[in-house]
């Protein structure tokens, strides 16, 4: 039986300040068990491992980004932090490429151990200039809401200053899936983020049912972003240069 899944649903960006912005789109995403991937590449049609298809996973996207194996990255990062790794299971959250391309605002480990305790999650973000920052949280409670918090380390808008804070609340991924973050500076909440989806099977069927769906979802994710950029610089938000080139990074959080 295949652990990997499909989560259809939306997008939502709301920004509240220095001025009001909205926007929402379709998306669906992958759930990758990242033990099945060699199985999931031979089992699905128009979908490929590390090589083009309609549909692709390539490892080098994520972790170091590098082309190693991405479970080795995860369990390296966990035995570096005193987690075990014995008999886990770790599950990612992410768009797949289409046609070769993809961009993944935010892609998220989750790891379970031997009793599908969820004891670990890692939130993986990327801004549009090839740069990725890694949040690292342990996971003390089983509670089916996880919150996690943090400061900002990582340049991701050039319309939001760095001294801010991240406010994670995610729902372990079951039928339903949700993904919040609010993010706040001195003076109040900047900004609020989601993902929320439903559950399907991976299968070749529904693959190709969610591509139909969204042909070009992974071009109008990118495309979104840099529209929203042009509105936000033509309602006269401040442009904030970033000070930093960080090209893989990651942080252990409380």
């Amino acid at each position: 039986m295949i652990n990997s899944c499909i989560y259809s649903g939306s997008v939502i960006h709301k920004r509240f300040k220095p001025k009001e912005n909205f926007f929402k789109y379709k998306v669906f995403s992958l759930f990758l068990d990242l033990s099945e991937l060699n199985e999931l590449d031979d089992k699905l049609n128009f979908f490929s491992l590390n090589k083009f298809n309609l549909i692709s996973f390539y490892e080098v996207d994520h972790g170091n980004r590098d082309g190693s194996s991405l479970l080795d990255w995860v369990k390296n990062n966990l035995s570096n932090n005193n987690v075990s790794t014995v008999n886990i299971r770790v599950k990612l959250l992410c768009y797949p490429r289409i046609l070769g391309y993809v961009f993944n605002p935010l892609s998220v480990f989750f790891v379970y151990d031997q009793n599908e305790n969820l004891i670990s999650i890692l939130y993986e973000v990327k801004n549009t200039f090839g740069e990725q920052h890694t949040y690292f949280f342990k996971v003390e409670n089983q509670n089916k809401l996880i919150q996690n918090n943090c400061s900002k380390k990582f340049h991701v808008s050039p319309f939001i200053e760095m001294n801010c804070n991240y406010y994670f609340k995610i729902l372990n991924p079951a039928q339903k899936l949700s993904v919040i973050i609010d993010q706040y500076d001195q003076k109040g909440k900047i900004l609020f983020a989601s993902q929320d989806g439903e559950r399907s099977d991976l299968t070749s069927k529904n693959l190709m049912k969610s591509y139909l769906k969204h042909p070009l979802m992974t071009f109008k994710i990118i495309s979104a972003i840099h529209f929203e950029a042009f509105k936000l610089w033509m309602k006269g938000i401040k442009f904030i240069k970033k000070k930093l080139k960080i090209k893989n990074n990651l942080t252990i959080e409380n």
